[in-house]
């Protein structure tokens, strides 16, 4: 069954979970999460909250992890196997579907990573600190080809990581930007525990509103952020999988990317809203949080600029290990099916992220691009790997893969949640995510 890659494999279990983790932990987590929790009841929010990512982690994000590992390749190839072992055709066209994702949420969320680029360069500098916050955004989102130079500057950090490969590029770098991440929000979170008024931004995360419960909008906006915050999306966990050891155990491994995933988004939630309340901002202010509602903060407070900095470089590391992840999976579907060389695969596809890139860098364009991919085209890719590993490949074949390199068996509650209830969360999140404005991820 197994493919040989060109690409290698990660060499140690925390080269690949801090890997997966640097995929999972982006946007969603550093400005999403936090306020999402306040609007939805705040602790309440955290029990659907963690339930789904507990289901989701254990089925979900296992079962790509095992598919990519049994078929040793990306989407394309993964698809293509799992209906050939029907003896039917289409798969590689399917898989096309989350690959086109990968490559549409790359193409967006490297503007974004460019403007937390030249955000930290403004601290730097001490630019950031003395333009008022909407005119430094604008100038930077609004304004044609502004931001070039950061934008290009983030898809070659991007093209450097690929090209180094699995161990030498892919597992270093997240080995020296996760670590980075953590301890670089862990300071920011003990400054603000200080600020004036903080108390508020914990009380608005972790007081529970018990009425919200009763709420099932609360379940939704749960069950899409737990989904989308593990990346799920069927292609780039999958490609990661591909490049795990046979002796590896699955599960534990997607349980512990689920477990740092949370805690990557419970301290973004501690870094940041504390400090938004205690200037008396607004915590929903959405993507535009990162880029007006704190640097307005890091203004006002006591070493302000150091913060600042600190802020969007650990935003930043959490940006190219995911954009890394992104670009991964399209430079494997270009080596494998283009027959290319890693190194020209790498080149094309950071290439065509940036090309279209610099014709959307205004806000506005890059915000439909964006809402286009995420609302419509990642939770079918999700739903087509699900489908594609649990139905089509079948669970026996899933649950055989899983037990390489596990010495406990699987629980006997693993079939019937992967089969049945996994699946038709994940139908429910395409069917939300469509119908629902601005999606649910």
């Amino acid at each position: 069954m197994h493919q040989k890659n060109e690409n290698g494999t990660f060499t140690s279990k925390i080269g690949f979970v801090l890997a997966a983790v640097g995929s999972a932990v982006g946007m969603g987590n550093i400005w999403m999460f936090p306020y999402r929790t306040g609007q939805y009841g705040g602790a309440a929010f955290l029990i659907p909250y963690l339930l789904f990512i507990a289901l989701f982690g254990y089925v979900g994000l296992s079962g790509e992890f095992a598919f990519g590992r049994m078929t040793g390749t990306g989407p394309i190839g993964s698809y293509e196997f799992a209906m050939k072992s029907r003896g039917k055709r289409g798969g590689a066209i399917l898989g096309t579907i989350p690959l086109l994702g990968s490559l549409g949420i790359a193409i967006g969320y490297a503007i974004i990573v460019g403007w937390v680029l030249r955000s930290a360069f403004g601290a730097l500098t001490g630019s950031l600190m003395s333009t008022e916050p909407e005119q430094f955004f604008t100038e930077m989102s609004s304004t044609n080809f502004s931001s070039v130079p950061w934008h290009t500057l983030v898809i070659l950090l991007t093209a450097a990581v690929l090209i180094f490969g699995v161990s030498g590029g892919i597992e270093k770098i997240n080995k020296v930007m996760m670590p980075a991440f953590f301890i670089l929000f862990i300071i920011i979170a003990v400054r603000v525990a200080f600020l004036p008024n903080a108390i508020e931004g914990y009380k608005y995360l972790l007081v529970p509103q018990w009425e919200y419960l009763f709420n099932p909008r609360t379940w939704i906006m749960a069950m899409g952020q737990a989904f989308f915050s593990l990346s799920i999306t069927g292609s780039g966990m999958i490609i990661y999988g591909s490049y795990l050891p046979r002796n590896e155990d699955v599960v534990h491994s997607s349980c512990m990317t689920a477990l740092l995933d949370t805690c990557a988004a419970m301290l973004a939630g501690f870094a940041i809203l504390p400090s938004v309340f205690a200037f008396g901002l607004d915590p929903a202010s959405g993507p535009k949080l990162l880029f007006i509602t704190l640097p307005r903060v890091f203004q006002q407070m006591p070493f302000g600029r150091l913060f600042a900095f600190f802020f969007f470089i650990s935003v930043l590391f959490a940006g190219i290990t995911s954009l890394a992840n992104m670009l991964e999976a399209v430079s494997e579907a270009a080596q494998t099916r283009l027959k290319l060389s890693r190194k020209a695969a790498v080149l094309l596809s950071c290439g065509a992220a940036l090309a279209v890139g610099l014709f959307i860098e205004r806000d506005t364009l890059m915000g439909t691009l964006m809402d286009v991919i995420t609302i419509y085209v990642v939770p079918i890719g999700a739903i087509l790997g699900a489908v594609m590993a649990y139905w089509v490949l079948g669970i026996d074949k899933m649950e055989q893969e899983l037990m390489n390199g596990r010495s406990k068996p699987l629980s006997r509650a693993f079939a019937p949640l992967a089969k049945y209830v996994y699946i038709f969360l994940a139908a429910l999140v395409v069917f939300f995510s469509f119908i629902i404005p601005g999606g649910i991820g």
